[in-house]
């Protein structure tokens, strides 16, 4: 039994030791996801809006939007459940693509941005900005990863709900470190549960494994009679009647509140609208209202009363994944304990580095191998591609630039400075 034990404990260190770069970019990307539209709010004015009772008419808003932008076209509308931010419109001038934000309440275009919070740290967390879905799957076989450190820490720690309340003080850092990351552990376990579930899920949504990706995503109907004489253009997005669309998606049923909006890109599209009602814990993707962009029939509903399991709990994991199903409140709880969840793999590393510190110093070995360039290797790529998206695709300015890498090199400085030249003097000491 204790040889089992040891084994578990082995398996628990080498993922958070061996993956412990890629391991804590993932959960604390996700962390940070949870509240990047409060970022967005607090750092840049215009995504700001004071909560009123009436909303302003979309087709305002429209009219605004097309007099600030003439040349522009609107590609997609999101209306964010949280009543103190703007409405954000995706716009593409040309080339280029560009976040605009509206206020709801009074239909004004308050400003521009290349990039919004939101976007980069949903991006980061959801593929790592590396293209071809190599990001994508790479950040989803941490699902597996996390689920599988979980049992094998319940595994090897003994009776570990009786040590809800347990930190060690008094006995050196090293003693209280450890104490400290089975405490925090212990508390973390519903929402570590929580966090792989969902995420092993979006790994079999992405394969499509058992079709659950087909039934979870049903495609769009198809709008037949839009080709008039021979045009194969799509209708302009900014001359449709986005009021009429709204009332008519919210006549589908009484309780939905119309949300995000996406126009036709083809000209067979539909207007696509998706929006809130009394269902709890799914997004607003869970109602569906799908319009011909001519006459505004209804081609296609979906209902979140209506819908089947797989598409239920496929529009339940980003609500519960990220905390936003009960507002600011949900969010900020989240936050902290994704805070948590990645203090345990910087705790972890920190104990088990700082264990085989004098170790690896007297045998010359190292404790990552490999696998230090593995992770730092795929940093590198990460952060490759991630200039070129923000570069080439958002074309940001030179002073977000800035900042990213700011932000970037102090992450990669304080790695080294605590894990490597600080544990490095320990074992001078020790040895000494």
């Amino acid at each position: 039994m204790k040889l089992k034990k040891k084994t578990f404990f082995k398996i628990h260190s080498w993922i958070g030791i061996r993956l412990s770069v890629l391991f804590f970019i993932v959960c604390f990307s996700g962390t940070l996801a949870t509240l990047s539209h409060e970022m967005d709010w607090l750092f840049n004015p215009d995504a700001r809006a004071e909560p009123q009772k009436e909303l302003a008419p979309r087709n305002q808003i429209m009219a605004n939007f097309g007099k600030e932008y003439p040349n522009a076209k609107m590609t997609f509308w999101m209306r964010t459940d949280e009543p103190y931010l703007c409405d954000i419109l995706y716009k593409e001038e040309g080339n280029s693509k560009s976040y605009v934000f509206a206020n709801p309440y009074t239909g004004e275009i308050q400003g521009e941005a290349q990039i919004t919070f939101q976007r980069f740290f949903r991006d980061l967390h959801y593929f790592l900005f590396i293209p071809f879905q190599v990001g994508n799957y790479l950040v989803l076989v941490f699902g597996f990863l996390l689920l599988v450190s979980l049992v094998t820490a319940l595994v090897f720690y003994k009776k570990w709900w009786r040590k809800l309340f347990e930190l060690q003080t008094g006995k050196g850092p090293l003693v209280f470190f450890r104490s400290l990351h089975r405490l925090v552990g212990v508390w973390s376990v519903p929402f570590t549960l929580l966090f792989s579930i969902t995420g092993i899920w979006y790994f079999l949504e992405r394969a499509d494994i058992a079709d659950i990706g087909t039934n979870a995503n049903p495609r769009a109907p198809v709008v037949k009679g839009l080709l008039n004489g021979g045009n194969k253009e799509a209708l302009d997005p900014n001359d449709l009647d986005y009021d009429r669309a709204a009332k008519i998606a919210e006549a589908q049923r009484p309780n939905l509140k119309a949300g995000d909006m996406v126009p036709s890109r083809e000209a067979s599209g539909s207007i696509y609208i998706t929006g809130k009602s009394d269902v709890p814990l799914v997004r607003q993707r869970a109602n569906r209202v799908y319009l011909n962009p001519k006459t505004y029939e209804v081609m296609q509903t979906q209902k979140a009363t209506e819908i089947g399991t797989v598409i239920f709990i496929n529009d339940m994991a980003d609500p519960l994944h990220f905390g936003n199903w009960g507002g600011l409140a949900t969010k900020i709880i989240w936050f902290i304990l994704g805070l948590g969840i990645s203090s345990l793999i910087l705790s972890g590393i920190w104990i088990t580095l700082k264990r085989k510190a004098i170790k690896r110093k007297k045998s010359k070995q190292k404790v990552m191998g490999i696998w230090r360039y593995i992770n730092w290797g795929v940093y590198g790529v990460m952060l490759f591609f991630m200039y070129y998206v923000i570069i080439d695709r958002y074309r940001v300015s030179t002073f977000a630039i800035t900042i990213i890498s700011l932000g970037w090199t102090v992450f990669a400085a304080l790695a080294y400075y605590i894990f490597v030249y600080r544990l490095n003097k320990v074992a001078q000491k020790s040895i000494a």
